[in-house]
């Protein structure tokens, strides 16, 4: 089976530089993630949410770092999963364009 979360938008605090230490600002996350459905599921509220809490209260200095922190988070929690790509994007830091970073596992 196969999980798709996308354009998941909320507000958080990311970055290195001063004002994104002190203001939260629009991140998107985008998520794909298979599984192996054997009569357990994997509710996707949940993982949307688990996202949310993990980014809200980590304050994540580097984007990396936090996909790495969400991918461990979610391959440890639900040990079905055999793959997930995982996407976060601040589109208001530049004003030109969106930037984002990604990342990719597998069992």
């Amino acid at each position: 089976m196969t999980i798709h979360i996308e354009d998941l938008k909320f507000q958080c605090i990311i970055g290195i530089l001063d004002f994104e230490r002190t203001t939260p600002q629009d991140v998107i996350i985008n998520l794909t993630l298979d599984y192996d459905y054997k009569g357990t599921f994997i509710n996707y509220a949940d993982v949307a949410e688990l996202i949310k809490f993990e980014m809200k209260h980590n304050k994540f200095l580097l984007l990396e770092n936090a996909l790495n922190k969400l991918c461990e988070i979610l391959v440890h929690k639900h040990i079905s999963i055999i793959s997930l790509n995982l996407k976060i994007t601040k589109p208001s830091i530049l004003s030109d364009c969106k930037v984002s970073v990604s990342t990719f596992y597998k069992s």
